[in-house]
C-alpha cells in the first residue's frame, strides 16, 4: 500500500487552509514579521493563495499553478528585500507552531517533513536578496514528500 501524500496525511484542503490561517495569524503577532504580513498592498486572498501553494507543494492539486502562477512568481514576490535570514528563522518557527494551532497530526515523521520543507523553502526564497536579482522564468512549483524534495523547481 502506498503512503499518503503529506497533503493527504495533513487532512487535505481544509487542513492546509487552517495551517495558512494559523500561520498568517502567528506572523501578524510576531513583532518582526508583522510588517510584511500587514502590508496594505498584500493580495486580498493572500491566505487562500498561500494555502493553495502549500497544498500543491505537499502533494495536493495544482490549483496554485493553474490560477496564481509558478515558482518564479513566488520567488519574484519575495526577492530583493536584502538579508532576511532572521525573518526566515521566525517564519519557520511560526509555521511549526501554526501546525499545532491548525490541529495537524502530531506525528513526528510528518512534523519533521513539514519543518524540513519550510526550512528548504525559506532558504530557496533567500537566494534572491538583491533588488536586481534575476529569478529564472517559468520555474515549476516544487513538490515535497516524506523523503524531501521530489522535483526541483526548473
Amino acid at each position: 500500500m502506498s503512503r499518503p501524500t503529506l497533503y493527504e496525511f495533513a487532512g487535505g484542503e481544509s487542513a492546509i487552509l487552517a495551517l495558512a490561517i494559523a500561520h498568517h495569524k502567528r506572523c501578524l503577532e510576531d513583532p518582526e514579521l508583522n510588517h510584511p504580513f500587514s502590508h496594505p498592498d498584500q493580495h486580498p486572498q493572500h491566505v487562500e493563495r498561500l494555502a493553495a501553494y502549500w497544498a500543491e507543494v505537499l502533494g495536493g492539486p495544482p490549483r496554485f499553478s493553474e490560477t496564481c502562477g509558478d515558482q518564479s512568481t513566488v520567488l519574484t514576490l519575495h526577492s530583493g528585500h536584502g538579508d532576511m535570514s532572521d525573518l526566515g528563522r521566525r517564519f519557520v518557527e511560526c509555521f511549526t507552531l501554526a501546525a499545532d494551532d491548525a490541529g495537524l497530526p502530531d506525528e513526528p515523521e510528518f512534523r519533521a517533513a513539514l519543518r524540513a520543507y519550510m526550512e528548504w523553502a525559506v532558504g530557496d526564497m533567500l537566494r534572491y536578496p538583491d533588488s536586481d536579482a534575476a529569478v529564472p522564468p517559468a520555474m515549476r512549483v516544487p513538490r515535497w514528500s516524506w523523503e524531501g524534495l521530489q522535483s526541483e523547481p526548473a
